[in-house]
Parts: structure tokens; C-alpha cells; sequence
């Protein structure tokens, strides 16, 4: 059994709102094994987007130990936070969050040369052949389908090799044809890559693709 490369411990959020604190999640216990594929699947509101954000130190929890990779991601700062997950994680939202006035190839290069990778744009040109977009490499966001957009996404995700993929709803916006063609890819290039990854969906048919399903409910586990 690998060590994990997630590891939460009693973690527990609580967002203070107009009628008072909001328990979103409560006391979850938590481990992914490296190179695994995990699906978080419940209804709406169930805690799955908040928990994620928490693995990614994008939200910080209330209380509890979140461990990536060994380290403990409430003990660091945002700068730190910042450099953890550019050198660790890669995170694909259902938005694409591509940046509207570069191109796909500087959008994916980015990351790389932020790295301070020598071979930015040919890692990132590779990487969008990969995705079938070797030929739209100059092509802004505009020019692009829903599809090709996150397949974008998914390149630039992809191209610095994260060790922990994060994925919200990552077909949200897609239709199911471009959304299966979208998932094959993160599944296949994970695999090849050795990438861990944790998936936020609602459709129970792409979590069981995942070797572990977790299923969260009023912020907490109740299936495994």
C-alpha cells in the first residue's frame, strides 16, 4: 500500500453567513492513495466543490489537518499555498478560466514558464497535441468550442506533470460527447502521467470509472 498523498483528518469548515454559521463540512476523515483516482459524488450543497477547494488549500479549514504530499497545507501562508500547488497540483474547473487575451499556447506555456521551465512552449505545444489541439496553438479562447476549451484547460493542467490533479465538475459546461472525450483524456494522460486524481461530478456512471468512490452529504462521508 502507497503512503497517501492526501490525508485529512477530522477536517471541518464552517462560513459564517446573514442567519448565523454554516457547518459545510464536518469532521471528515480522508486518505488518497498515490496515483489513485477518487470520485466525490452527493447532492448540491453536500460539501463536494468545498472539500475539494480544502484539499487544494484554495479554502482553509475551520479545523483539522489537511496533509499534501506530506505537508501540511494549513501551516503555509498564500504565497506558499501559491508555490505548493504550481509545483504540485493541477486544478481544472467546470469554467474553463482560460485567460481570454492570450493564446492557448501562451495559456498553457504560462504555468511552465512560471516554473522557469526552458522549454515552455514546446512542453506546451506537446501537450495540446496530446489533446488533439496541435493545430489551434495561436488560436485565443474565443476561437474555440466548449470542448476545445477545456480541452485547453486540461493541457494546462497537465503540461508541469502535477503529482494531485483536482477536478470540479470538470463536463459541467460540456455536452456528453465532448464531456466523454474530455474525461477519456484526463483518465488516459493521469494513467500515463501517474497523476493522483480527485473528482468532484454529479454522474454516479463517471465516478465508477474511478477506482474509489467517496459520497458526502450535509458535509459529511457516509459512503465508501
Amino acid at each position: 500500500m502507497s503512503d497517501p498523498i492526501l490525508s485529512l483528518k477530522e477536517v471541518s469548515l464552517t462560513l459564517k453567513g446573514n442567519a448565523g454559521a454554516i457547518k459545510i463540512l464536518r469532521d471528515v476523515n480522508l486518505e488518497v492513495t498515490a496515483g489513485s483516482t477518487l470520485g466525490l459524488i452527493g447532492p448540491s450543497g453536500s460539501g463536494k466543490s468545498s472539500l475539494l477547494m480544502i484539499m487544494g488549500g484554495l479554502e482553509q479549514a475551520s479545523s483539522g489537518q489537511v496533509l499534501a504530499l506530506g505537508h501540511s497545507l494549513g501551516d503555509m501562508n498564500e504565497d506558499e499555498l501559491a508555490i505548493f500547488r504550481r509545483d504540485n497540483m493541477g486544478v481544472i474547473f467546470q469554467s474553463f478560466h482560460l485567460i481570454p487575451t492570450m493564446t492557448i499556447l501562451e495559456n498553457v506555456a504560462t504555468p511552465l514558464e512560471l516554473r522557469g521551465e526552458k522549454d515552455a512552449f514546446e512542453r506546451a505545444a506537446a501537450e495540446l497535441t496530446s489533446v488533439g489541439l496541435g493545430e489551434r496553438l495561436d488560436h485565443y479562447p474565443s476561437q474555440l468550442s466548449g470542448g476545445e476549451q477545456q480541452r485547453a484547460a486540461l493541457a494546462r493542467a497537465l503540461a508541469p506533470r502535477p503529482k494531485l490533479m483536482l477536478a470540479d465538475e470538470p463536463t459541467g459546461n460540456l455536452d456528453q460527447e465532448n464531456g466523454n472525450a474530455v474525461i477519456d483524456l484526463l483518465f488516459s494522460l493521469s494513467q500515463k502521467n501517474g497523476t493522483t486524481v480527485v473528482m468532484v461530478t454529479h454522474s454516479n456512471e463517471l465516478a465508477a470509472r474511478c477506482d474509489r468512490v467517496i459520497r458526502l452529504q450535509d458535509g459529511q462521508v457516509i459512503v465508501e
